[in-house]
């Protein structure tokens, strides 16, 4: 995913081969994959390898600083990222060449995959406990009834507003209750000279990931893309683009880009990730609200569970170690003082209640986020392994519908064509 603002983690994913090389060990000092990880006679501090998505995030950051400081004692723990596709592919090549860290962040609609592939060991297996967690928050990370590794927290879609540009067109966001009390705010945010709507219809996952609350709250099922309510998702956001009330970039434009048009400060209405809250709270030139993302019937639609899972990669060299290593740097990182900790810095809520509740205590900042990431559904719980190609075939319909620019028998068709009907 390109253009990431710094704290997000949009927990969104697609398999793509690349170079990006990663270090990996066993039990001893970080080493190349392929080459032997045992540490040399002599050693006396364990090396931990530590596999995330957040290139961003540099050596010295807030979330470099935490992931080290769960060293247990007598070991340190070497950190190493990349973008999710890599890190994917990456964990794949290591795990058959028994060189696998000991831990990885995986975007959590990776999980089926990645567990298929036998690529991870169980939560059982590696000690990880899953108690206390949201059903679900976890339900990404339970395959066939098992569960692997656990949420480092979830993020979530909302709907800002630019409260400026709201008040001077007469709208009130409570006012909004469905898709049609919608268009009507946006008709009248157009109508009084401003623009309307921004969202990421990129491409790929991370535009599928935006669409998902406007396909289900349609009532759509992901088993069947050809649906009448799979077309009304579609025709929605398509003639927001031929009333020209979206911009035309947003087929092309990432969550990033479509939050850099929003802060432009010439529409009224953004979907976005709740790790924009901060940035919107601290805004100088204009006030933004959130609401949530409403229905077609109703004023609350699913979103997608957002985030990454910690997992233990399965091992064959010196197995119980590395999952010892995992389950505590795991728990180090998701229970205890330090929990509120890991959430706040990569921006999330937590996935566990009584963690929420002291993020939402400190800061009420997340106060409107927590019944969305209550609500959400984890875009694989239906599907599981498959959703990887379903969501290429929802990617390939949401951009002919965004092409179609409100042309209701192009957009019938690029679902057909992408349902194989």
């Amino acid at each position: 995913m390109t253009h990431l603002n710094p704290r997000a983690a949009a927990g969104i994913g697609i398999m793509v081969v690349s170079g990006f090389a990663l270090a990996g060990c066993s039990g001893g000092p970080t080493v190349a994959p392929g080459e032997s990880g045992a540490a040399s006679e002599g050693t006396t501090t364990a090396q931990i390898t530590f596999w995330d998505p957040y290139p961003q995030r540099e050596t010295g950051s807030e979330w470099d600083t935490l992931v080290k400081s769960c060293a247990p004692d007598g070991s340190t723990i070497v950190r190493s990222s990349a973008p999710q596709s890599d890190l994917f592919n990456q964990l794949t090549t290591a795990v058959k060449e028994d060189n696998a860290p000991d831990i990885v962040l995986l975007d959590n609609p990776m999980m089926p995959e990645a567990s298929s592939a036998g690529l991870l060991a169980t939560a059982e297996q590696a000690g990880i406990d899953t108690a206390g967690i949201d059903e679900n928050l976890l339900g990404p990370g339970i395959v066939d009834g098992v569960a692997y590794g656990v949420p480092m927290g979830s993020n979530a879609l909302g709907l800002y507003y630019n409260k400026n540009i709201l008040d001077a067109a007469g709208v009130n966001p409570a006012d909004i209750k469905d898709w049609a009390s919608l268009n009507t705010a946006i008709e009248k945010v157009v109508a009084s000279g401003k623009k309307g709507i921004t969202f990421s219809g990129v491409a790929g996952e991370e535009g599928v990931f935006q669409f998902e609350p406007w396909f289900w709250g349609a009532g759509a099922n992901l088993s069947d893309l050809g649906s009448a309510e799979a077309i009304s998702a579609g025709q929605l956001v398509s003639d927001w683009i031929g009333k020209g009330w979206a911009p035309r970039s947003a087929a092309t434009d990432n969550q990033s880009a479509s939050w850099d048009v929003f802060l432009t400060g010439d529409y009224g209405f953004a979907e976005n990730g709740s790790w924009f809250a901060a940035d919107a709270a601290a805004l100088k030139d204009f006030t933004v609200g959130m609401i949530p993302i409403p229905a077609k019937d109703s004023a609350v639609a699913p979103v997608p569970t957002g985030g990454e899972f910690a997992v233990a990669p399965l091992q064959s060299k010196d197995a119980s170690d590395h999952y010892a290593n995992a389950s505590s740097v795991i728990a180090c990182l998701t229970t205890g003082d330090k929990a509120t900790a890991t959430s706040e810095a990569l921006g999330y809520l937590s996935a566990k209640a009584d963690v929420r509740a002291a993020q939402v205590a400190d800061n009420a900042l997340w106060t409107p986020w927590v019944s969305i990431v209550e609500g959400a559904q984890g875009r694989t719980s239906e599907l599981g392994a498959t959703y990887v190609a379903v969501s290429a075939a929802l990617s390939q319909a949401e951009q002919g519908a965004l092409n179609a620019a409100g042309d209701a028998s192009g957009v019938e068709a690029a679902f057909k064509d992408a349902s194989g009907n």
